[in-house]
């Protein structure tokens, strides 16, 4: 399921369900990315320029697989320094990364 796509440059954002298990997959086109995935406390503490913990990082190929240690609502962070277009899904089940 597609639950957000862009084409900019700079920074998006994205709120994803996850189930348990599941993993946020974001393809990458046009270039490389900084991705990450947070809470919602830890994205609050982002947008302010507080320290923040995430799950991800800098990714040079796509897809960005990545497994949120639990389930809920979770927000993507894609920075990208050029034109990137990214999509972002939400898979469940044993997806590799």
């Amino acid at each position: 399921m597609v639950t957000s796509s862009a084409s900019a440059k700079g920074r998006h954002h994205a709120r994803v369900h996850v189930e348990d298990g599941g993993a946020v997959v974001v393809e990458l086109h046009g270039g490389e990315a900084n991705v990450r995935v947070m809470d919602d406390i830890n994205f609050r503490r982002y947008r302010s320029g507080d320290g923040h913990k995430y799950y991800g990082g800098h990714y040079r190929q796509s897809p960005a697989i990545i497994h949120p240690p639990s389930g809920g609502d979770w927000n993507v962070v894609i920075d990208a320094t050029g034109e990137v277009t990214a999509s972002v899904h939400v898979a469940s089940g044993a997806v590799g990364g």
